[in-house]
Formats: structure tokens, C-alpha cells, sequence
């Protein structure tokens, strides 16, 4: 049965568990009973209302705090209804549309943090275009950036992009990644380092990955999370070597999920343990890369 406000009528003698009193709450937010912006009651006239112990109540706080409809959870003030997310902030879109407009606000922070995991910088470099015309039009200007991103190493079998037919000893598929990989890193870094001439401490650092990654994943400012999965697809591509068909990803069109501290534990979490994860490749597996 659905838990709802008349339901509570109905059943008044009835003790709720938490997970149904964060159900008839959620209604009240969602009905617009409730606001952003608005207190709830005190924990004392929940647990009154609902007829339970205020553990049961705060139990039902903290799964709402988790869905970010609440902010100020605490032993203090009552929690607030969370403003709803901008139009559109939350849904998933193609890298190549939502990675630009998230660097270009981790851009307005004074020291910039970025960390990529990927298989090329393809999807960076456009990113990156409108917060260095910002920068170069003195419209923002912090004082530090740094960048790190991991790349597969060059000496590996990679996953993908392949042959279809498999590896011969003339690997054109691999030659043509490797290719993309340094011309696109070389303009990362060129395209980074003429900030320096506006005074900005700028660093930019490559690191190589023992294997494959599966997904692409930017981290920003130690705020914010953004990965997409690589879907690998056979496809064919003409070059000056001839026709090549392989399995391969078009990383540009992948889906970009946002998670941020400031949406919930969750969210939170899914954060902290991706910078725990890219720190602990950085400073381990991985190796030196030149981009020759």
C-alpha cells in the first residue's frame, strides 16, 4: 500500500517505520504542501504527529537528506526544504554537451583542481574553450590551475580501440589511438600553458594507466564527479593507411552523470571515493608518460 497523508489519518493508531514517515514527507514536498526554502516541523511535533520515538524521525531525515530534498539536517534548527536542481543540471547529456558548462564553473574557483581518467583528451580540449576565453578576456582569473590526467600507456594491448579481425604485427588501429592520444595532449598543454602569461600558476601533469579504462571520469575541484561509460561499437574509419574496422568507442556522444557533495551523502560518497580512487592510480600502477 501507498503511504500517504490520508493514509496516516486512516491508520493514526498504526506506529509508521521510517521509511514510510520519509514517504508521507516526500509527498508533502513533492505536492508543494511543502517548499523550498520552508522549515519542517521540529523532530518533537514529527514524532507527535506520526505517534513514534524521534529516532524513527530522524532515521526518515537523513534518507530525505540522502535524496537532497533537505539541507541542515542536524541536532539543532529544523532541516529546510533543498532548493529543486536547475533545469536540466541533473539529467544526463552526450560528454561533448555537458562537460563544458560544469569546467567552466570549476573555472570561477581560485585554485582549479581537474583530474581525468580517460582514453584521449578529445573530449577536453572543447571543453576547455570557453573558460580560457574567460581567462584571456580577463572576465575570470584564478590563481591556480592544475590539471592531471591519466592516459592508457602506449606499451599496453588495449581493450579498445581493435582490429575486428585482431592484432597483426602491424597494429594500424593502435598506431592511429597513439597518434590521437599525444596530438591531442600536446594541445591540452599548449592550450594551458599560455595561461601562465596572464600570472597564473598553471600545471599540467600526465600520468600512464596499465590498462584500459572502462569509463571516462573528470573530477572538479574535489567537488564534483562526471563519468561516462565507453560504449564500444564496431565501426569503420578511413585513414591514409587504408580502411580500417575495428571495435571502438566514440567518447564525445557517451552520457555524463554529475555527482556532487553538495547533493546529499550519496552523492558525496560516489565523490570522495573517485578522488580516493584516481589518487591511489596516481601515486601507484601508474607510470612516467612522454608524449612523443
Amino acid at each position: 500500500m501507498v503511504v500517504t497523508q490520508e493514509n496516516v489519518a486512516v491508520n493514526g493508531n498504526r506506529r509508521l517505520s521510517p521509511d514510510q514517515i520519509a514517504a508521507v514527507l516526500r509527498e508533502r514536498i513533492h505536492g508543494g504542501d511543502l517548499r523550498a526554502g520552508d522549515r519542517l516541523p521540529t523532530q518533537a511535533e514529527l514524532a507527535d504527529e506520526f505517534g513514534v520515538e524521534r529516532g524513527a524521525v530522524r532515521q526518515a531525515l537523513r534518507a530525505l537528506q540522502d535524496d537532497g530534498l533537505l539541507t541542515n539536517v542536524s541536532k539543532g534548527s529544523p532541516p529546510r526544504i533543498a532548493q529543486p536542481p536547475d533545469p536540466g543540471r541533473d539529467e544526463p547529456q552526450p560528454t561533448m554537451v555537458g562537460l563544458a558548462p560544469r569546467i567552466t564553473e570549476a573555472f570561477s574557483a581560485r585554485h582549479v583542481r581537474v583530474d581525468a581518467a580517460c582514453l584521449t583528451a578529445e573530449s577536453l580540449i572543447p571543453a576547455l574553450a570557453e573558460p580560457l576565453r574567460l581567462i584571456h578576456g580577463g572576465r575570470i582569473r584564478p590563481e591556480r590551475i592544475d590539471v592531471r590526467i591519466l592516459l592508457p600507456s602506449r606499451d599496453i594491448s588495449l581493450a579498445f580501440p581493435v582490429p575486428v579481425e585482431g592484432r597483426g604485427d602491424d597494429d594500424a588501429v593502435h598506431e592511429r589511438w597513439l597518434s590521437m592520444r599525444n596530438a591531442q595532449g600536446h594541445v591540452l598543454r599548449h592550450n594551458l600553458q599560455t595561461l601562465r602569461t596572464h600570472g597564473i600558476d598553471v600545471n599540467i601533469t600526465f600520468r600512464a594507466l596499465p590498462f584500459t579504462p572502462p569509463v571516462k571520469l573528470y573530477l572538479l575541484n574535489g567537488q564534483e564527479a562526471l563519468m561516462a561509460y565507453y560504449m564500444v561499437m564496431r565501426r569503420e574509419e578511413h585513414t591514409d593507411a587504408g580502411r580500417l574496422d575495428m571495435y571502438d568507442v566514440l567518447g564525445t556522444e557517451s552520457l555524463l552523470f554529475s555527482f556532487e557533495k553538495s547533493a546529499g551523502q550519496r552523492d558525496a560518497a560516489f565523490v570522495e571515493e573517485s578522488q580516493k580512487w584516481f589518487d591511489a592510480l596516481w601515486e601507484t600502477i601508474t607510470t612516467d608518460l612522454t608524449l612523443s
